[in-house]
């Protein structure tokens, strides 16, 4: 009987629609978690940063911080000295700007810590802040994107369509932000007209190149 039910089409919507509210209900709870850690991250920057504005405290105090910090809870990973630096800096970089603020808290200490590192432009640090946390970029994707200069080609190029007089209004911005009209193959090595079938060979030898120049969205199933 049991066997039975599992294969009617009842049960099968049923199963399917448990386990989305499963996987829904751990990623709210991932982003929940997530945003209590750098909104804790960000108050313990700023009680040092202000520690250190008023009492002109030092290095030794940081350290001592992340000792008695390490005793008091051995199981929590990120109390050490390196980490509250990074605390101190992402206040201070960030205390400004209520925009970035707000986006911060959407991705991962790891990737925003790569962002605090990598980007210095406040345009630019917003797409990589909003793009990670729309796309679910790792570390590593994070990087690659920003060493393929996603944001300067991606959110600066000029694109050439005609979604504004095609697309409804609502879709059309839509469009504009999902695709990338200019790509530049230069890395191809290509100086003159070429057959397909050669610059077909040379993409699938870039590959991860010319991924990260056609902009998210793409991913590589096969060469043909």
């Amino acid at each position: 009987m049991s066997d039975l039910l599992a294969t009617t089409g009842a049960y099968v919507d049923m199963l399917r629609n448990i386990k989305t509210a499963v996987r829904d209900s751990r990623l709210r709870a991932q982003r929940t978690v997530n945003r209590e850690l750098i909104d804790l991250y960000w108050s313990i920057g700023r009680e040092i940063a202000q520690r250190q504005e008023q009492a002109a405290w030092g290095k030794s105090v940081v350290e001592q911080l992340s000792r008695d910090l390490c005793d008091e809870f051995p199981g929590q990973q990120g109390f050490s000295a390196q980490n509250l630096w990074y605390m101190r800096q992402f206040f201070l970089e960030y205390q400004s700007n209520p925009n970035l603020q707000q986006l911060v808290g959407e991705i991962p200490w790891g990737q925003n810590l790569l962002v605090m590192a990598k980007v210095k432009d406040s345009a630019a640090r917003a797409y990589y802040l909003r793009m990670t946390a729309e796309q679910g970029w790792s570390r590593n994707v994070l990087l690659n994107q920003i060493k393929g200069q996603a944001f300067e080609r991606h959110a600066l190029a000029q694109k050439q369509h005609n979604f504004a007089e095609t697309l409804p209004e609502h879709l059309a911005g839509q469009a504009d932000e999902a695709m990338k009209d200019v790509y530049l193959l230069d890395f191809l090595g290509i100086a003159k007209p070429v057959m397909e079938r050669e610059m077909e060979r040379r993409m699938v030898n870039r590959i991860k190149d010319v991924i990260l120049e056609l902009g998210y969205g793409f991913a590589f199933l096969g060469s043909q």
